[in-house]
């Protein structure tokens, strides 16, 4: 009895450690749900509450921009309308001749040379212009035209393991912390059941001890990672939970993976073509570019003959289809969209450092406080286990 008795730390120390290591796990894994639902079965608590995290943070950050407007003006607009005009400018005369050898190619391919560059040159000249105009006309509606939830909980849906990437590395530090102290806390849990030596006789103490041992370094553990909100002083030392301890570097790490990963101008401009307001994105695309006909005698009139008069409006319809479908490879570009997400990073982070603790810890505990309770009952359970095989090692070892 005497090796139990001192070997408790040792044990206790082995079962906190892997209680903890495993909340860390269950925290995470599975990505998806496995077994049989509602209720039988497990996913990951932060896959699971990875919505509700995403949505909290970006209530939080329009509450303090207001509305997305802001983050359009640092994206600057301008950048934005050159990356469209490199990227279209070069290839406007596949687009006009794609256009036009869908509604009418024997006519198109029949017209004088000298009229389609007479388009050709027209669109040219006139399409940087229509550009700027249509890019400064988003930025007046960009907060009513892009759902940022929608977006969010598409990409969460194709990649429920996005807010896995963004906690493991903005909260790397945190979480093997939380796996170490479960073996530092659970030694001395173990060390203060060795005065009750002459209990540990009971087929139900080593179990009981293991259960508390389990449970306690579990739900410590978590509460060290969110409390207390604000610095104290315990024994001459500063404490404070350690998520909040480092609130500037991780916004810093999750604006930014946010930024590169959800918030990109590519996903940006899908959600605002083909999501909600999908209809009033192709509405103003289509107001701004219709002069590019309108304003031209020569296109309107070479238009009208080539596709007839009541064809007139259907080439506008395919003018801005064109538009909506180039949009897919304009801003389909690594380089720019890497710029312009280190740009957005840079606002998300100067809003997030700007919430008090009591705001910061709200965006993230969601991904726990739900579920503390069945993380911290699994390793009140494992330890359980542990504190049983114990006990059958003492009576048959």
């Amino acid at each position: 009895m005497g090796a139990v008795v001192w070997s408790l730390p040792l044990v206790a120390g082995l079962v906190g450690w892997f209680t903890n290591w495993l909340a860390i796990q269950m925290s995470f894994y599975p990505v998806r749900f496995i077994g049989v639902p509602p209720w039988l079965g497990w996913q990951g608590v932060i896959p699971r509450k990875s919505r509700k995290m995403a949505y909290i943070c970006i209530d939080r950050i329009l509450a303090r921009f207001g509305n997305l407007n802001e983050i359009y003006r640092r994206l600057e607009p301008s950048r934005i309308a050159g990356q469209i005009i490199s990227q279209v400018a070069p290839r406007l005369e596949e687009y006009i001749d794609e256009i036009m050898y869908d509604l009418q190619p024997v006519l198109w391919d029949n017209l004088p040379m000298i009229a389609k560059r007479r388009i050709y040159k027209w669109a040219a000249a006139q399409f940087p212009d229509r550009i700027q105009a249509l890019v400064d006309d988003f930025g007046d509606d960009f907060g009513d035209l892009v759902d940022l939830k929608v977006l969010l909980s598409r990409e969460l849906e194709t990649h429920p393991d996005l807010m896995n990437r963004i906690f493991r590395e903005a909260g790397g530090p945190e979480i093997r912390f939380v796996i170490l102290s479960g073996a530092t806390i659970g030694a001395l849990l173990g060390a203060c059941l060795m005065p009750f030596g002459d209990m540990l006789r009971q087929v139900w103490a080593l179990p009981l001890c293991g259960f508390v041992v389990g449970f306690c370094t579990n739900w410590l553990a978590l509460n060290l990672i969110f409390r207390p909100l604000h610095p104290r002083r315990v024994f001459g030392l500063r404490v404070q939970g350690l998520f909040l301890q480092r609130q500037a570097e991780i916004c810093d790490v999750w604006s930014r993976l946010v930024a590169q990963e959800l918030f990109t101008v590519e996903k940006v401009a899908y959600a605002m073509l083909h999501g909600a307001q999908g209809a009033r994105t192709r509405a103003i695309i289509q107001r701004n570019l219709r002069p590019l006909l309108d304003r031209s005698m020569v296109m309107k009139l070479v238009a009208q003959v080539t596709v007839g008069v009541a064809g007139y409006s259907e080439l506008k319809k395919a003018m801005n289809s064109k538009a909506v479908d180039a949009t897919a490879d304009v801003f389909h570009d690594p380089d720019f969209n890497r710029d312009r997400a280190d740009v957005v990073a840079v606002a998300i982070s100067e809003q997030m450092k700007s919430l008090t603790s009591e705001e910061f810890q709200d965006v993230l505990r969601p991904a726990f406080q739900e579920e503390e309770w069945q993380l911290m009952l699994a390793g009140g359970v494992l330890g359980a286990l542990a504190g049983l095989f114990q006990w059958a090692f003492l009576l048959y070892g």
